[in-house]
C-alpha cells in the first residue's frame, strides 16, 4: 500500500538512531583521555544504492537496496589536545540537535502519510 516509502523512512530512522547513539557516546567521552571521536556515514551510501536500484524499475530491487543498506561508523584520528582526545562538545551538540530535528521530521512525515491514507480509505 505504501510502496517503499515506509521502508525508506524506517531505514532512515534506524540510521538516525545509530547516529544519535554515536553522538551520545562521543559526548559521554568528551573528557576521556585518548578517546577518538566517532562519526556515522549513511546518506551517500544509501543514496547510491537507491539510485542504482531505481534504474532497474524493479520494485523488488529497490526494496532489497533499502533492506541491505548499512551505515559506516568511523573514527577521526586528528587531535589538538594534550590528552589526545578529539571530541569537540560544541560540534557534537550541534550534530545532536540536527539529528533530533531530522528524526522528528521523518516521524511527522510518516504520520502525515498514514493519516492521508486513512482519510482516503474512510472516504470510499
Amino acid at each position: 500500500m505504501f510502496g517503499n516509502t515506509i521502508s525508506m523512512a524506517h531505514k532512515s530512522l534506524d540510521f538516525l538512531w545509530k547516529q544519535q547513539e554515536i553522538i551520545d557516546l562521543n559526548i559521554a567521552n568528551v573528557n576521556t583521555p585518548g578517546y577518538k571521536c566517532q562519526s556515522v556515514s549513511f546518506e551517500d551510501i544509501y543514496r547510491k544504492r537507491l539510485m542504482a536500484a531505481s534504474k532497474t524499475k524493479d520494485n523488488g530491487k529497490v526494496r532489497q537496496a533499502i533492506d541491505e543498506a548499512d551505515c559506516l561508523v568511523y573514527s577521526r584520528d586528528n587531535s589538538g589536545r594534550v590528552d589526545e582526545n578529539n571530541v569537540n562538545a560544541d560540534v557534537e551538540n550541534t550534530k545532536m540537535a540536527r539529528t533530533t530535528l531530522h528524526y522528528q521530521y521523518l516521524i511527522q512525515s510518516v504520520t502525515n502519510d498514514v493519516k492521508r491514507y486513512q482519510t482516503a480509505i474512510k472516504a470510499q
